[in-house]
């Protein structure tokens, strides 16, 4: 089918060009979703500076997305034309090493995310309408109307829960609020400071409060995010590390974080060193934002990280499975103990993605989503 979708068309491309593309029909092993809304995550921000290689162009953005199956390949048993579903922008084969471990936010199907060639065949299931093929981001491309993917990145939910607010769960609720609770370990009566309060910071922020933590300090240079922190969770707010540094100390005798969660946008080597600065005596560091692919840096006192036993800890979907976490967080937020509906600042149409992304820039979103209209869907 031909839809218009947003594309990034070369390496000096600074802006979403939307643009009409193929979709092609699922193969075995793969279903086709008709999108709701898509998020605009910062992640694919990271396709337009190129801080994530690729490669090749064009490129397909998007990455969290939750709609309605309209085709099944052969061979998918799990679900059926009419399900509701979240797209998880990690696949979980469930068969893998990491996955029988318990780590299917590790699934070796994972290391194919960036290549764009479909996992069910290694072949491209987006093409320019030339016939040239399209790179989908984490084989998803939810900057399209509808998408074809593998159904090991399908998660299917309850047909009550909202599409809208469903689909921030396919990458930011849960890496945030995974980041506090699985990775970080949060426990009751903790110090939890979280860098960078946008759409995932503000989750691991909701993640610390409902893990127990005595404080949550929220760490944000934009003053409304500041104050949206406060409302999720957060019991005190500062707009630097360096303005929030003294207060931990006093409001903890000196002894500063149990964790510190950096979601910086754009993580810098200075950023760590900020974090594990914050972090007391057999604390965690956990490092959650991306950096730039190319950059290899990393400022941290060598003699305090050994003789302070802190522990620095990447994480990705937040160190919970896919499968696990994004039904469980769907039932915490029908049950009022998880806000979605507030995280979401501005919705916008397809045709205005580039504005969206500037909003962003400029400190205006917690997350903003496209929402897809008929206009969207029509001649499909």
């Amino acid at each position: 089918m031909k839809v218009n979708a947003a594309v990034l068309t070369s390496a000096e491309s600074n802006e979403w060009t939307v643009q009409e593309i193929e979709v092609g029909d699922p193969v075995a092993g793969e279903v086709q979703v008709k999108l709701t809304v898509s998020g605009l995550c910062h992640s694919d921000e990271h396709l337009l500076t190129g801080a994530t290689p690729i490669p090749f162009y064009p490129v397909l953005g998007g990455h969290e997305g939750a709609g309605v199956v309209t085709k099944v390949g052969d061979g998918v048993t799990n679900l059926k034309e009419g399900d509701h579903v979240v797209l998880a922008f990690i696949p979980a084969c469930g068969k893998c090493r990491p996955c029988s471990k318990g780590l299917q936010n590790l699934c070796d199907l994972g290391a194919g995310l960036l290549t764009g060639e479909a996992i069910a065949d290694g072949t491209h299931r987006y093409k320019t309408n030339d016939g040239q093929p399209i790179m989908p981001m984490c084989l998803l491309g939810t900057f399209s109307p509808y998408v074809t993917v593998h159904e090991a990145s399908v998660i299917k939910i309850e047909d009550d829960v909202p599409l809208d607010k469903a689909a921030l769960l396919g990458c930011g609720v849960s890496t945030g609020w995974g980041s506090a609770t699985e990775i970080g370990g949060t426990k009751a009566g903790d110090t939890v400071v979280v860098m960078g309060c946008g759409g995932v910071g503000m989750n691991a922020v909701q993640g610390a409060a409902a893990a127990g933590a005595r404080y949550v300090v929220a760490v944000d240079p934009v003053e409304s995010k500041r104050e949206k922190a406060m409302e999720l969770g957060a019991t005190h707010a500062f707009a630097s590390m360096e303005e929030a540094m003294q207060p931990v100390a006093d409001m903890t005798w000196g002894t500063m974080a149990d964790v510190t969660i950096e979601t910086v946008g754009d993580v810098q080597g200075e950023d760590i060193k900020a974090c594990a600065d914050m972090t007391g005596k057999g604390g965690t560091i956990v490092v959650t934002g991306m950096g730039d692919a190319a950059k290899n840096d990393v400022q941290l006192n060598l003699f305090e990280l050994t003789l302070l036993q802190k522990r620095v800890q990447g994480a990705i979907f937040g160190g919970a499975s896919p499968r696990k976490q994004i039904p469980h967080l769907l039932n915490m937020y029908r049950s009022g103990q998880l806000k979605l509906d507030e995280l979401i600042t501005k919705e916008y149409k397809l045709s205005e993605i580039n504005q969206g992304y500037q909003d962003m820039r400029d400190g205006k979103n917690v997350r903003g989503i496209i929402r897809y209209t008929d206009e969207d869907y029509a001649g499909v």
